[in-house]
């Protein structure tokens, strides 16, 4: 299975390691390995996460206040949000 991040997906999950980077050396790298290990975990169980709107799942990220925003559409899982969990809980709709 392959996936593909939205390209807001990708731009705000790029700002977070950027923002984690500045606070710390090496948080941002953290931060992406836990992001890459939550899409690992969607890539090998793709219906495990709770819906949270029509066919939209999310995980969340370990040690840091985000979840993942995906769907899965055939033989591929679409990253819609890397979201941060203390932001409005709405913003990525507008990318379905």
């Amino acid at each position: 299975m392959t996936y593909l991040f939205h390209p807001e997906a990708e731009s705000e999950f790029l700002e977070a390691i950027n923002y984690y980077e500045s606070k710390e050396k090496g948080l941002g790298y953290d931060f992406a390995v836990e992001v890459y290990s939550a899409v690992e975990r969607i890539i090998a169980h793709p219906l495990a996460w709770p819906i949270i709107e029509e066919n939209i799942r999310r995980t969340l990220v370990g040690r840091f206040p985000f979840g993942v925003l995906y769907s899965k559409i055939e033989n591929e899982i679409y990253i819609i949000a890397v979201m941060n969990l203390n932001r409005d809980p709405e913003y990525w709709k507008v990318r379905i």
